[in-house]
């Protein structure tokens, strides 16, 4: 496997049990996502573009394959491990945006640098600064409830790329949004993704969105074919 690739999976399969049948949802997929680079995955309705996003993501084991970050295979580290491994190497944004609701704008950003017990006062000065990048600095003390639908998306945003990740894992981000407050989160990740450096991996629906991508693949019957 390369050196250079922040993510990279190797013959990749997941099969699942339907009672007491199997079912092979991905099987023999090869992926390498390098620093940087912005890909889309795309695929009908229940072909597997999440399944294979939570893989990648270590968020589920694989049946068979390997998957490497920063060049450390998964397969070997514990949970525990493994939740260091996300924490300090990927973000994560989903199609609903998953903040805690107790907690203000600042704390939802501030929570992964406090997992890693990153000292309070240094943490909430790291998340000041991405809610601003994104344009919520007013926006600071409220909770999700008071949020717009597009400004709780932009604070998940916040909070997924606060500890600067190599890679952030996307599924379906703009999916809940109105077309004008999707295209702004769109631009929003790109310009994210320049200035922080961090690759991007989106599964989406929307072809717009795949097509400001540098690469786009597609899961068809469990595999994963190049579109571009």
């Amino acid at each position: 496997m390369s050196d250079q690739a922040v993510i990279e999976a190797r013959e990749l399969g997941k099969t699942f049990l339907q009672g007491d049948q199997p079912v092979e949802v991905l099987q023999s997929v090869d992926l390498a996502v390098g620093a940087g680079e912005r890909h889309a995955i795309v695929g009908a309705s229940g072909a597997g573009k999440s399944t294979l996003l939570h893989l990648l993501g270590g968020l589920e084991r694989p049946s068979h394959g390997e998957i490497r970050v920063m060049g450390q295979s998964l397969d070997v580290l514990s949970e525990k491990d493994l939740g260091h491994l996300r924490n300090r190497h990927l973000g994560f944004i989903y199609q609903f945006h998953h903040l805690l609701p107790e907690f203000d704008a600042l704390e939802n950003v501030m929570m992964p640098l406090r997992i890693r017990r990153e000292a309070r006062t240094r943490a909430a000065e790291r998340a000041r600064d991405m809610i601003e990048r994104v344009g919520l600095s007013h926006r600071l003390d409220h909770k999700p409830g008071e949020l717009s639908g597009g400004e709780r998306q932009r604070i998940a945003l916040a909070r997924a790329l606060v500890t600067r990740p190599d890679c952030l894992l996307a599924d379906e981000p703009t999916g809940n949004l109105d077309q004008k407050t999707a295209a702004a989160m769109l631009d929003l990740m790109l310009e994210l993704n320049e200035a922080v450096g961090t690759a991007l991996v989106i599964v989406t629906h929307d072809h717009s969105i795949a097509a400001r991508m540098e690469r786009e693949w597609e899961v068809q019957e469990g595999r994963l074919l190049a579109r571009r």
